[in-house]
This record gives C-alpha cells, structure tokens and sequence, in this order.
C-alpha cells in the first residue's frame, strides 16, 4: 500500500515537473550544440476530423552523434537534450534520440543491468565539485525504482525517435552547466541548466 501511494505521489510531482516519459533515442560521437528537433504532442482524444495536433518546436540545448550497439542491434544514433531544468531540490533531464541508420537498442541499453529496461545508467557529472549525480529512485530497498523513463520494446529503426526523462537530486545552485554522461552515447559536456 505505501508503495501505490508513493508512486502515485511520484506520478503526480512528475506530472506537475511536465517529466513525463517519452520515447525514441539516438547516439554519440559528435557533439553539437543548439539545434531544433520537433516534437508532437499527445493527446487522449484524437482531433476532430478538420483539425490537426500542431507540432511545437523545441530547441536543443545539446547535441551528440554515436555510432551504437547493443543486443545485436548495431546503428548510428543522436541525442538531443531538450530540457535540464532546476526545480527546487531537484533537477529533471529531458531528451530525444533518434536513430539515423541501423537499429538503436533503447530497450536495455540505457539501464544499469541486462534485464534493466529503464534509463537509469544515465547520469550527471558536475565538473565543479567532481561529483556524479545518479537518477532519483522513489524508496532505498531493492524494489525501488529509478524516476524514469521505461523503456521496454524500444528497438528503433532509421528515422525513429524516442523522447526520454530522468529526474536527479539537483547540484549546488552556483553550478548552471554540468556534463551528461550516456551508456551507448558517450558524454554530452557543458550542458546549461536552467
């Protein structure tokens, strides 16, 4: 019962933060900063007939290119950092990765074990204080679960994006940029917080 109701306090503080989970991945290689990636927005009733969902664009903050594989799966991939907000004690990652040739394992290939079908192998390292900031679980037993995305039966194919978050203890609030380290993708540095 204080499981259900953690999680669904954690379900409501995520949704309130907008960290909700999203879908698609991308890979490493080559650093690039400001682009823009569109990304549509979902909706529980489908528009009306004449009526279309309008893309909003949003601007990347931080960009990288890898070459990826795992699982047998083997492609080019790139990540797009779309948020890292601050937000009281907390700090919240949102990305896309988008695979651009191949086949991109997200299914596993975020997480911290084989069977692990989260992102949470990502992390945060802020340069300033030389300290690595892992993803937020909602307990400390072994059943506790990172705040995440899930990414199960995420195999990408070429042209197929997934949008991802994580949410994070925040850093000192004199550190504004911090380093973004993905399994897979390498590690995206200076990326501003805001």
């Amino acid at each position: 019962m204080r499981k259900t109701i953690a999680l669904a306090v954690a379900a409501v503080a995520l949704a309130g933060c907008g960290a909700l989970p999203g879908q698609q991945a991308g890979g490493g290689g080559e650093e690039k900063q400001p682009q823009t990636v569109a990304e549509t927005t979902a909706t529980t009733e489908p528009p009306a007939p004449a009526e279309q969902a309008p893309s909003q664009e949003t601007r990347a903050i931080a960009s990288r290119q890898a070459d990826v594989s795992g699982g047998g799966q083997h492609g080019k991939a790139r990540v797009d950092i779309l948020g890292l907000k601050r937000q009281g004690r907390t700090l919240s990652l949102n990305w896309a990765i988008t695979a651009l040739d191949g086949k991109v394992n997200v299914h596993n290939g975020l997480g911290t074990a084989p069977l692990d079908f989260t992102v949470s192998a990502v992390s945060l390292i802020d340069p300033v204080n030389a300290k690595r900031y892992r993803v937020a679980r909602n307990g400390t037993g072994q059943d506790a679960r990172c705040v995440c995305s899930g990414t199960q039966g995420q195999f990408l194919e070429k042209g197929q994006t997934s949008t991802l978050y994580a949410v994070f203890a925040a850093p000192p609030a004199d550190v504004t940029k911090i380093n973004i380290e993905m399994p897979m993708i390498g590690v995206l540095t200076d990326v501003p917080i805001s």
